[in-house]
């Protein structure tokens, strides 16, 4: 017993020992990420994330807030001011969304938003206002409450811009000229003060109130981001890359790992610990030695790599199920240095067998291979490595949303799934009307017509091949065109003239033509043009009434009188030339009363109600109606021959299926299709006027049990709740029938079109028994309607009340009961007991209309007079004073709910008759409307789970939750992040979670060759004092000391981070020539603004088109160019309102936007207005077209040369020219890239060594993504002293080309693939110079040289150097075929003729060439290089003088005499140091680095500069 007991007091001592040498070696990397802007309060985030729930939910938020005592809020921490807005969220949000909006909070995903308020203020000039709390109201700025009645009383007509992401308060006025705009940051108690004045302004009517959250005195710490990864990625170290250049480190004091599951070694510390707290400190001391000795990494062989994957899911499911989910996050986080532990793993059969199983149900069934992961969510699946986490958890946030409504009303297991999988989504179905009308005056037949007998008449011609863009001439009416027109106005003539064109052309176009004009049968041709000009019209057509060219004669005509005017048409105009040309008819009895050719108006009236059209021209392509903005004389043609190639390829895929044949009439066909409505009301067809309630909340209690106070108090669910328990419902019959749609009329019953929507309402009642009818007042002054509709159905039977309400509410009856000549209990119906009538109406308790009337204002945002129709809980927005709402429209909407959403939800209810009651339908229905978006559903069948499936059950199984399946090998980069994320979510989420071992059997090299932590936390974090933690970072422990790691950022798509503090060289770290650790900073600079730009004419992209984005204050920030590869361009942008323009010249000059998508432009601004407020990607759509007079002009073109022609040539041959090529370009410009210290260091030396010997001013264009913080400060310093220009420039990869993943192959890409787009139009030439080259000759001669219409220059390689001959492999196999005699060209120097290579679209040529190849691993091994060699057929090389690059490796010594550039290419053969063979190839070499080093002494060791300042360079 006392030999036990000495050995293990020996082992402690051990131990002990041990970690103190180990504590020595512990050296962390760490690095984090901020915003640009400052830290932005969780309070008035938190009001953001309840705004997206609902707009009255954020309302309520504000009242809530401003009714709690704020006396002291910001002297509070920051720890209760967090607990304050939970206990306010908490009176609004579940417990699962107080849970997410705790992750929102954390992942700051409201920051943006809120700084893009405070640039809006700023960009107004709030802060000049001196006072924290401002009021805008039409300019001017309020500090002092009291003055607001006096402003808002004289306050001229709005100039402020409203935008969609505005907060408008509800049931204020929509047509106000005066609008308030509030500026505060919530918790001050003056914002309650102004709120307060400003909601009585707006609910009274007389202003438009809008609040925008702004700070003030915003925080002096930057806000902290979350939701990205870092890589620190194993590199290469074939050949040397380090600097040896000494730094002094910061020495930081970091904090001790936090404790975690994670094995170290085989042990699991966390569990030991727990078995033996006796021993927590020698088990920390094991710990920590253990992490030191895993620090250098010993090379596997290759046999005990083979089976990596597998051991590494054996490992996971061998361990405890608690901790599985965290060891299968560590393992593969910290992969490279535990794959040695993981050899020694000896893999099961049972789970082999399992894993191989189901990666043959993946790949036969969902099409999943074993390299590939999946993450399903509910069955919706998301690819990681192209979805950021702000886009996961939007999908989550709807999804969790939707689940817990419907769990209330009882929906579980199965039909829970069923409903969720529903795709309830908005359709891009474009609704159309029967265009089989008699109002259609058809001005051609193409069936009948003798001018088309020619044709060929069977519609099996469509297959037939033909050129494209070929308009098909076939004998039938395919494509049917009907202009709906007031005749009398300039547009419609313009259009009448283009029809009469097709026509004459003998097109393939049918055209019909309906008269919008006057239908008032008072209203004569004397007195309205309109009406002049259809009487005109039909009189003659009845003079050719025999002839089937009767109604273009009509037209005809019509032209013939538009050529005699210049604007509008007048009667005089029409009577005059009617005379002219009929001079023997009266005109009374053509335009006078009783005339028999005033025929049509109602007709054509009715047609116009049935499309729902309130603005004139329109035009319909086979019923459906054409975009307005494209009525127009430019753009007419064009629209209608898109129109006609797009209808052209749905009737030749419905001839391919046999939908259609010759036996079929095509127009019958065509109106038969299911988006042909039997009218168009754009509130019904389109959700852009709708909102959604939350009809989920159960309240037994109904109005008669509140007083308006308590029912103020309530929820807005919970009010929604007690209306719908309030509601007898107006039906055809008094019984159980199932009626899919329960509509509430909200109307003023004292109003003449309040009564006609609920009367039109309650006729259709008679013709359909789907639907059921609740009339609720909106009133601001009810009276006797209000009170006898509710008294009505508080007390009568459905049929009886449906009798009753037909009869007061007829317009004849209601004008008498108005004025007071008749009594509602005049019109008694059979079933009513008038007495008893009488006694509920005069004992009737107003207070429940006045709750109707908060509920409209408070939930719907009415004003008291306004109407609307909800549908199974969609709002269908609030109508204008003058708009109808026809029992057609009922019907219409009838139809569009059961086949958009009723009928999926009935099929899945089917089975359950209880479940199938118009109440659970109405509320189930209102729920799934809400899904703002739909992602497709898969079912991934798992064929086994018992030995590879980690299995995490959800925390509350009472509770609905959320199905995670995951499927990947946890040796795989996916790994890296998945294992992170399902740990958040394990955390935010009830959920179900399987990880599906996707492990690969056998690897031929090691699987995994980085670390990687990916930043994220689940709810913010705050310390002893309550301060909030300044956020999460990245910190890697435990890692080799002598291996070299490459630290990359993994951001999301639009983000664009650099570094700006760090002494190390990211590029290269090795621990073990470090102190103490290493750390970095890096900034998001930019969010990116991308989009696709295209002529609208034409469709191409208008390559080199230029645009600008800035403020009002400052409108040029940074500007772009537009690829010709999908019209693409990106622009850095900020969170604001961005202002988006034509760059000023040649762009500006010759286009004109014409139209846009994605954007934010307020109402009435010409200007296009972009509106960053999110983390996540922003991509626009813009449309341009040429000027008139610029038709012909190319926009890459010189100026001399658009002015072209003969004597242009002989004038410019023979005069001096304006300027020679030196006034031209004022800069020889010279462009590089480099990466990591020793290459800055290199280029230093390159740019120093090429202004020596330039006798030409010298301008450097340097690639900022790669750059690190010290070199950036320091150009400023050499600039001066050297005297030489330069600019950073900046391009993000864009999402749609293939993404490298290599920081090498990254470089190499940026040189070649966006030499078009990253400098402005008017650097003409540049030339590329690689970082580790020196030039000893003027580069002048260069940058003169003569390219001979190439558009770019390159050195070939030397082949002067014999011994080399093995290593030079384009001279045989697939290169020397390729080349065919040509030479093969280096990248490390070449010039570009901008100008030429834009101009021939020889960037969109490289990046179309470089997509297709960049998919082999095994293609552009030198990327930048092989690259132009391989397009070399298709983009000519002009081979540059071979003394403009001389490079040992290749070049024989003999030719170093005349060398003018000399690079330090790598060498094969020795693997030479690039840092050696500098200072012994390059005499001056070192010469140049003292002098630098020198010139930067007075640049501090973190990378500040010490007392001096740089310049300011615009950025492109």
């Amino acid at each position: 017993m006392k030999i036990i007991k000495f050995l293990y007091l020996i082992f402690i001592f051990i131990i002990q020992f041990l970690y103190c040498y180990s504590q020595s070696k512990i050296k962390p990397i760490t690095t984090f990420l901020n915003a640009k802007w400052p830290d932005t309060p969780l309070l008035l985030e938190s009001a953001e994330y309840l705004a997206d729930e609902s707009p009255a939910t954020f309302w309520a938020l504000i009242d809530s807030v401003n009714n709690n005592n704020l006396l002291g809020y910001f002297e509070k921490t920051d720890k209760e001011k967090f607990d304050f807005l939970l206990q306010i969220a908490d009176k609004f949000l579940s417990p699962s969304q107080i849970s997410l909006l705790k992750f929102s909070l954390a992942l700051r995903v409201y920051s943006p938003k809120i700084e893009s308020f405070r640039q809006i203020a700023l960009d107004r000039g709030i802060q000049n206002a001196e006072c924290d709390i401002v009021v805008d109201i039409n300019g001017d700025l309020i500090c002092d409450p009291s003055k607001l009645d006096s402003v808002v009383k004289t306050a001229s007509k709005s100039q402020i811009s409203v935008f969609t992401v505005d907060h408008i308060y509800p049931g204020g006025s929509e047509v106000s000229e005066v609008t308030a705009v509030l500026y505060g940051e919530l918790g001050n108690a003056k914002v309650k003060e102004f709120h307060d004045k400003l909601k009585r302004y707006s609910e009274l009517g007389e202003i438009r109130y809008i609040f925008r959250p702004y700070v003030h005195s915003p925080s002096s710490r930057k806000l902290r981001l979350s939701g990205y990864g870092v890589e620190l990625q194993i590199k290469s170290t074939e050949y040397k890359a380090q600097d040896d250049t000494k730094l002094q480190e910061e020495l930081k004091q970091e904090k001790d790992d936090e404790e975690s599951d994670q094995e170290v070694e085989g042990f699991m510390f966390k569990k030991l610990k727990t078995l033996h707290p006796e021993l927590k400190d020698n088990l920390n001391n094991l710990k920590s030695h253990l992490i030191a000795s895993a620090e250098d990494m010993v090379p596997l062989k290759v046999w005990q790599l083979q089976h990596l994957s597998m051991q590494a899911a054996q490992r996971i499911m061998m361990s405890p199920e608690e901790e599985r989910l965290s060891l299968f996050t560590n393992t593969a986080q910290n992969f490279p240095s535990q794959a040695r532990s993981l050899t020694r793993t000896k893999v099961d059969d049972k789970m082999k067998k399992e894993i191989l199983k189901n990666q043959n149900t993946f790949r036969s069934q969902v099409d999943i291979g074993p390299n590939d992961a999946s993450l399903l969510i509910n069955g919706m699946y998301f690819d990681l490595d192209y979805t950021d986490i702000y886009t996961l958890l939007d999908h989550v946030k709807n999804e969790q949303r939707v689940m817990e409504r419907l769990f209330k009303l009882g929906m579980k297991g199965d039909k829970l799934n069923d409903l969720l999988s529903l795709d309830m989504s908005e359709t891009k179905i474009e609704y159309g009307i029967d265009i089989r009308d008699s109002a259609v005056y058809w001005m051609n037949d193409i069936e009948k017509d003798k001018g088309y007998r020619r044709w060929p008449s069977s519609i099996g011609e469509l297959l037939r091949p033909a050129y494209p863009g070929m308009l098909r001439s076939i004998r039938k009416n395919m494509h049917n065109i009907v202009i709906v027109a007031d005749p009398s106005k300039k547009d419609a003539a313009e259009i009448f003239k283009f029809i009469d064109v097709f026509l004459s052309n003998t097109s393939p176009i049918r055209f019909g033509i309906v008269f919008a004009v006057n239908s008032d049968k008072k209203v004569t041709g004397y007195d309205d043009s309109g009406v002049a000009i259809l009487s005109a019209f039909n009189y003659v057509v009845q003079s050719f009434e025999d002839n089937e060219n009767a109604n273009h004669k009509g037209l005809q005509f019509l032209i013939d009188l538009y050529a005699t005017v210049t604007d509008d048409v007048t009667v005089d105009d029409v009577t005059g030339f009617f005379r002219k040309r009929y001079k023997s008819e009266d005109l009374d009895d053509v335009f006078g009363f009783d005339s028999d050719f005033d025929v049509g108006r109602q007709l054509a009236r009715m047609f116009v109600d049935k499309g729902g059209f309130r603005s004139f021209p329109q035009a319909l392509m086979n019923g459906v109606p054409l975009p307005e903005k494209y009525l127009t004389v430019d753009d007419f043609e064009e629209i209608i021959l898109m129109e006609v190639m797009k209808n052209t390829q749905m009737l030749q895929r419905a001839v391919f299926k046999g939908e259609i044949d010759d036996g079929k009439d095509v127009i019958d066909w065509l109106m038969s299709m299911p988006n042909i409505m039997p009218r168009l009301n754009d509130r019904i067809l389109s959700n852009k006027h709708s909102k959604f309630l939350d009809m989920s909340e159960k309240y037994e209690s109904s109005l008669q049990k509140f007083e308006p106070d308590d029912f103020a108090a309530l929820s807005i669910p919970q009010m929604t709740a007690v209306i719908a328990n309030s509601c007898r419902y107006i039906a055809y019959k008094n019984d159980d029938t199932l009626r899919p749609l329960s509509v509430w009329v909200f109307a003023d019953f004292e109003t003449e079109q309040g009564r006609a929507v609920l009367l039109e309402a309650i006729k259709y009642t008679r013709e359909s028994n789907g639907l059921r009818i609740c009339a609720i007042s909106n009133s601001a002054n009810p009276g006797v309607f209000s009170k006898a509709v509710e008294v009505a159905q508080a007390t009568l039977s459905p049929p009886v009340i449906r009798q009753f309400l037909v009869k007061i509410l007829d317009s004849e009856n209601a004008t008498k009961i108005a004025s007071g000549s008749k009594s509602v209990t005049d019109f008694i119906v059979t079933g009513m007991e008038e007495e008893a009538f009488k006694s509920r109406m005069s004992t009737f308790q107003m207070k429940i209309l006045k709750m109707h009337s908060l509920y409209s204002s408070k939930v719907l945002g009415l004003t008291p007079g306004k109407t609307t129709v909800v549908a199974n809980g969609r709002t269908l927005g609030s109508f204008t004073s003058n708009e109808t709402f026809s029992d057609e429209d009922f019907a219409l909407l009838e139809r569009f709910f059961l086949s958009s959403v009723g009928e999926k939800v009935l099929k899945v209810l089917k089975d359950n008759e209880s479940e199938k009651s118009s109440e659970v339908l109405m509320r189930v229905s209102s729920i799934l409307q809400t899904k703002s978006q739909s992602k497709a559903r898969t079912d991934v069948p798992v064929s086994s789970d018992q030995f590879s499936v980690v299995k995490i059950p959800a925390r509350d199984p009472s509770s609905p939750a959320f199905e995670l399946l995951a499927i990947c090998d946890p040796a795989s980069g996916a790994a890296q992040k998945l294992g992170q994320v399902l740990q958040i979510l394990h955390q935010v989420l009830n959920a179900n979670i399987r990880i599906v071992m996707n492990a690969i059997e056998k690897h031929s090299e090691m699987p995994l060759k980085s670390f990687y932590r990916f930043v994220l936390q689940a709810e913010p974090l705050f310390n002893g004092n309550g301060e909030l933690e300044p956020g999460p970072l990245a910190r890697f422990t435990g890692l080799p000391e002598t291996t070299i790691l490459t630290q990359n950022y993994h951001v999301p798509e639009n983000w664009l981070v650099e570094v700006v503090k760090s002494i190390h060289d990211l590029d290269n770290i090795k621990l073990e020539q470090v102190e103490s650790g290493v750390h970095s900073e890096f900034e998001l600079e930019h969010l990116l603004l991308e989009g696709h730009c295209y002529e609208q004419s034409s469709g191409n992209p208008p390559r080199g088109l230029q645009f600008t984005l800035g403020t009002r204050e400052n409108p040029l920030m940074v500007d772009t160019i537009v690829m010709a590869n999908l019209g693409y361009f990106q622009l850095k942008a900020n969170p604001g309102a961005m202002i988006l323009r034509l760059r000023v010249g040649r762009s500006s000059d010759i286009y004109n936007i014409v139209s846009h998508e994605g954007t934010e432009t307020p109402t009435g601004q010409d200007d296009v207005v972009v509106m960053i407020n999110s983390f996540r990607s922003h991509v626009i759509k813009v449309k341009v077209t040429k000027k008139p007079d610029k038709q012909n002009v190319d926009l890459l073109a010189d100026e001399d040369e658009e002015s072209g022609g003969l004597w242009g040539t002989i004038s410019s041959t023979f005069s001096k020219p304006d300027k020679d090529d030196d006034e031209e370009d004022k800069y020889i410009n010279i462009f590089s890239v480099a990466s990591g210290h020793l290459y800055e260091r290199f280029l230093r030396i390159m740019m120093i060594s090429v202004r020596k010997h330039s006798s030409k001013p010298v301008k450097f264009w340097l690639i900022k993504n790669f750059l690190s913080p010290n070199f950036k400060d320091s150009l400023s310093v050499l600039s001066k002293e050297y005297d030489f220009e330069y600019e950073l420039v900046q391009y993000k990869w864009p999402r749609w080309l293939h993404q490298q993943t290599e920081k090498q192959r990254i470089i190499w890409g940026y040189k070649i693939l966006f030499l078009d787009v990253l400098f402005p139009l008017d650097v003409k030439k540049i030339i590329f110079v690689d970082a580790d080259q020196v030039v000893r000759a003027d580069i002048k001669e260069l940058y003169n040289f003569d390219l001979e219409g190439a558009p770019y220059g390159f050195v070939p390689f030397c082949d002067s150097r014999k011994e080399m001959e093995g290593f030079r492999f384009w001279k045989q196999g697939y290169w020397r075929s390729h080349l065919a005699g040509r030479k093969y060209h280096i990248s490390a120097l070449f010039v570009v003729d901008l100008k030429k290579f834009r101009r021939i679209a020889a960037g969109d040529r490289l990046r179309g060439q470089y997509q297709g190849l960049s998919q082999d691993p095994n293609s552009l091994s030198n990327l930048d290089q092989d690259l132009p060699n391989n397009m070399v057929h298709q983009v000519r090389i002009k081979s540059l003088p071979m003394e403009w690059l001389w490079c040992e490796t290749w070049c024989d010594d003999d030719s170093k005499s005349y060398a003018k550039v000399i690079d330090l290419c790598n060498n094969p053969m020795t693997k030479e140091a690039k840092l050696e063979a500098a200072q012994r190839i390059i005499l001056e070499w070192t010469e140049y680095d003292n002098s630098i080093k020198n010139t930067l002494s007075n640049i501090s060791p973190n990378g500040n500069e010490k007392d001096l300042n740089g310049h300011l360079h615009q950025e492109l």
